[in-house]
């Protein structure tokens, strides 16, 4: 459990570095200078402002020179990937290069989330890594999917959703098409279909009780790009029992 806890705390700082990501990626600012700073009046902050929960619970969520908020996001996205790190870290029980694998692969979906939702965009620098890092993992770990279900899941996924873009783009970005290809190469054929079932669940769920509450309409677009990391992130936990229990209720 202390091996899980170790991960946790990890995570809670990932987690803090993830919110400069989200903030400054879309801008075009540098990730690493200046330092982190309050965006309304530029006071650095100090170390002890930059302690995970701790800090935004002790500035009672203002800035501690101009009094200005601090958005309740920085502590929720510090929370979830704490989270994440715990369980994930407490499933694994052992350190190796399939854990660290995993966690990349979160801490770049829950970036990519918090983005589309600011911006509906779904940057390449962050979308080509999480490519990149299904293939090395099938081609190089000793894990599922072997390297050929992982090409073969990018291609069925980014090819299935850039016809859905090519002929319906209002329902489907291009961003959405290269994540779907990069989820592929992460978890691999036919799990990937898995994820985009449950984000498509997801999605019209929450669409729907967005139109019966009156804050959206049917002209407004939704980011898809949250809901397929929730379904990739249920996928990669728990994708091999539901696939399962699948396989049991069809043969019965």
């Amino acid at each position: 459990m202390l091996f899980a806890w170790s991960f946790g705390v990890i995570g809670l700082l990932i987690g803090s570095f993830l919110n400069v990501v989200i903030y400054r990626l879309p801008r075009g600012e540098s990730i690493a200078v200046p330092g982190s700073h309050c965006p309304a009046c530029g006071h650095f902050l100090r170390p002890w402002e930059l302690i995970p929960l701790l800090s935004f619970a002790g500035l009672r969520g203002r800035c501690r020179q101009c009094g200005a908020k601090i958005s309740r996001r920085y502590p929720l996205v510090e929370l979830g990937m704490g989270l994440l790190f715990f369980y994930t870290a407490w499933r694994a029980s052992v350190v190796s290069l399939n854990l660290f694998s995993d966690l990349a692969f979160l801490s770049l979906l829950v970036a990519l989330s918090f983005i589309d939702l600011d911006t509906m965009r779904l940057p390449d620098s962050l979308v080509v890594p999480l490519f990149l890092l299904g293939l090395v993992r099938a081609l190089f770990l000793p894990v599922q999917p072997a390297f050929g279900y992982s090409v073969l899941g990018a291609v069925a996924a980014g090819g299935g959703f850039w016809l859905i873009a090519r002929f319906y783009p209002r329902g489907m970005g291009f961003g959405d098409v290269k994540l779907a290809a990069a989820l592929g190469a992460y978890l691999g054929f036919p799990k990937v279909f898995l994820a985009v079932f449950l984000a498509s669940v997801g999605g019209s769920l929450w669409g729907g009780l967005m139109l019966a509450l009156r804050k959206k309409s049917l002209k407004q677009q939704i980011p898809f790009g949250p809901y397929l990391a929730l379904g990739a992130i249920l996928t990669l936990y728990w994708g091999s029992l539901f696939m399962q229990r699948y396989v049991n209720v069809v043969g019965h």
